[in-house]
């Protein structure tokens, strides 16, 4: 992974990020989405998942007839990387339709078990992003689980 200077963001240590990476991710999350199996939406969804190793985790959704089965190409990313053995991430690129996309609620609240990152929202094509924080698209996220033993 690229030596940059470290920052912080409402108290969270953060990796910077060069430009060059960040397209990199949103080129990737793009590439990807034609791999998308949507015969119910249409709709095509990339994902491409910096992890802190360096190594750069893909996916693409998958949907079911019974859509509550479908999976999101945030998660399918995901869960490519823990089978791996990541558990650590630096940011995070979506692509899908004209306008540039935000992951929904489900992603948003697994992504937040492995720390606030920066998400990429980008459209199918082009260079053009929003970047935002994981903690700026879902505040106050559940991440602490406590049993009552």
């Amino acid at each position: 992974m690229e030596s940059a200077p470290n920052v912080k963001y409402n108290g969270v240590k953060i990796i910077m990020i060069s430009k060059t990476k960040l397209l990199e991710l949103v080129s990737l999350a793009q590439k990807v989405r034609v791999n998308a199996y949507c015969p119910y939406s249409d709709f095509a969804v990339g994902a491409a998942l910096l992890a802190k190793s360096g190594k750069i985790y893909t996916g693409a959704n998958c949907e079911n007839a019974s859509l509550g089965a479908t999976i999101c190409a945030e998660r399918a990313a995901l869960t490519s990387a823990i089978s791996a053995g990541e558990r650590s991430f630096v940011a995070i690129a979506v692509a899908a339709g004209k306008q540039p996309v935000s992951p929904c609620g489900i992603c948003r609240q697994v992504l937040a078990e492995f720390g606030d990152i920066p998400v990429l929202c980008a459209a199918a094509q082009g260079e053009d992003y929003k970047k935002t924080m994981l903690s700026e698209l879902l505040p106050d996220a559940f991440v602490e689980f406590s049993r009552m033993d």
